[in-house]
């Protein structure tokens, strides 16, 4: 069977070549040329695990290797990549500096993994998708660059199957006119971003903050202010790729932008006023988008192509890698996907963009009060702890249909929309209280690294003691999880 793959990213090498290793004829087809720049570049222990169980089952070493930081330095240390020990969150307050309170600071800290050997990554885009490409063409995918695809262009390849990994507007968006359903969407943020040489560590501009799980920059960095939010992303070498979202745009061109934000809050100026670009900052008045269709006969996206919300919560490599995964079990016996396996796919992965969208959204409404948006986090970190568990101690291959982000789960699934309802009406400082408690409670059932927890004052570490503990959040004896450990700890 031949299939072609429109645009190479990560996500569309990687799909092309495994698609290549169980025996299709794959064209993976680009309009540019590597190594190139791409944002997105943040993974979290879901997304790895994904890559662990495509290396498993598709013989990909290397998938394996770069599912870990130890690993990754260990086999590629050539290609770039940055410690990521967590997600860090801040909320500045514009005219004052980040107000240093002790264990009472507007600081929350969330580990991801329990030492720098087994962490997760930050992917230098331009290594890591010209690293995937490479890869596809040793497995035999036929790769072309510099191509504008059209319908000739796949008739002439003889295809039976297009995948559009092209990423928004992309080549089936405009080919078949498929409607946008930008307008059922929440979230709205533009974003004014580039990559940094010579930014500060957040220790260094605000001396004395209380220890925490892991070293505060090595992290998903969440500078959280009056109008959207920073991410700072640092890799090994000291480049640090970070933008503002923004719901409204400031005015100027993108240059003002920033210098008017870096006025506007001190902290942050004192992180990036030495800083230097290391290409023109670039500014996209809103980067979601949303198409009405996923797949057709003789077609599927992956999920950037159909639907994108935003960087918070790092869930886009995670969310591609979870498709790629559906699609290659799709193609493993032989020919095309079923139309059911098809209607299946399009139905998760309108089911999870819709969740992303209102866990967003909420997140965004909460951010001016940060009880409200630490809350609103603890469903995030709920939802995806209690997954990467249940997939470390049952490793199947039905995780990869199982619904990302709690879609699907009776107790955790209905959270983010009731939570962006409740947000919209948290007014009074009881309010606040009241959606503390409620979203304390509606996490329980699924609470396996004790979350929202006043005492930990914000600060979370990986606990397997606080795990074992609560074996019956996994419908486990405690003898059952302590003898599953090595898994976890892996």
């Amino acid at each position: 069977m031949r299939v072609a793959i429109v645009g190479s990213g990560f996500a569309g090498s990687l799909l092309a070549r495994i698609l290549a290793v169980q025996g299709h004829g794959v064209a993976l087809l680009e309009r540019g040329t590597h190594p190139r720049f791409a944002i997105g570049e943040s993974s979290t222990p879901l997304a790895n695990l994904t890559l662990e169980r495509l290396a498993r089952r598709y013989g990909l070493g290397d998938c394996y290797d770069l599912a870990a930081h130890g690993r990754w330095i260990a086999r590629f240390p050539e290609l770039r990549r940055g410690l990521k020990r967590g997600f860090t969150f801040y909320r500045h307050h514009a005219g004052r500096p980040f107000a240093n309170a002790g264990l009472r600071s507007e600081r929350l800290l969330v580990a991801a993994s329990p030492n720098d050997h087994v962490a997760d990554n930050h992917w230098l885009r331009a290594d890591v998708d010209h690293h995937f490409v490479r890869a596809a063409i040793q497995a035999g995918v036929e790769y072309r660059d510099r191509v504008e695809v059209t319908p000739d262009t796949l008739k002439a390849l003889h295809v039976d199957f297009v995948v559009d990994a092209s990423g928004p507007g992309g080549f089936l968006a405009r080919q078949l006119a498929i409607p946008s359903r930008l307008n059922r969407m929440h979230t709205h943020a533009g974003l004014l971003f580039s990559h940094f040489d010579g930014v500060r560590l957040m220790p260094d501009v605000v001396p004395g903050l209380p220890a925490g799980p892991y070293p505060d920059d090595w992290a998903a960095v969440h500078h959280i202010i009056e109008e959207g939010w920073l991410y700072s992303l640092r890799f090994d070498d000291g480049v640090t790729s970070a933008g503002f979202l923004l719901r409204d745009r400031v005015p100027g061109a993108p240059e003002e932008m920033w210098r008017h934000l870096l006025r506007r809050y001190p902290t942050i100026g004192a992180l990036f006023g030495d800083a230097k670009p290391l290409f023109p900052l670039s500014y996209k008045p809103r980067i979601q988008h949303r198409l009405a269709r996923a797949t057709g006969p003789g077609w599927a996206m992956l999920p950037h192509a159909f639907a994108f919300v935003d960087p918070l919560f790092s869930t886009g490599i995670a969310w591609s890698l979870r498709a790629i995964e559906r699609l290659a079990l799709s193609f493993e016996n032989g020919s095309v996907p079923s139309e059911r396996d098809l209607a299946r796919y399009e139905a998760q992965l309108s089911g999870e963009a819709d969740q992303i969208d209102w866990l967003v959204a909420g997140a965004y409404h909460a951010m001016a009060r940060f009880d409200l948006f630490a809350a609103q986090a603890m469903i995030y970190f709920a939802t995806v702890s209690f997954a990467e568990v249940n997939q470390r101690i049952h490793a199947t291959e039905t995780a990869a249909w199982s619904g990302f982000l709690g879609v699907g789960d009776s107790r955790l699934g209905g959270l983010p929309r009731a939570s962006l309802r409740r947000l919209r009406h948290a007014r009074t400082r009881e309010d606040r209280r009241e959606f503390v408690s409620w979203v304390t409670r509606s996490i329980a059932p699924r609470n396996v690294c004790g979350l929202a927890n006043p005492a930990t004052h914000g600060l979370y570490p990986v606990d397997l003691d606080m795990l074992v503990q609560r074996h019956a959040v996994l419908g486990m004896s405690r003898e059952s999880l302590v003898s599953a450990l090595p898994a976890l700890r892996a």
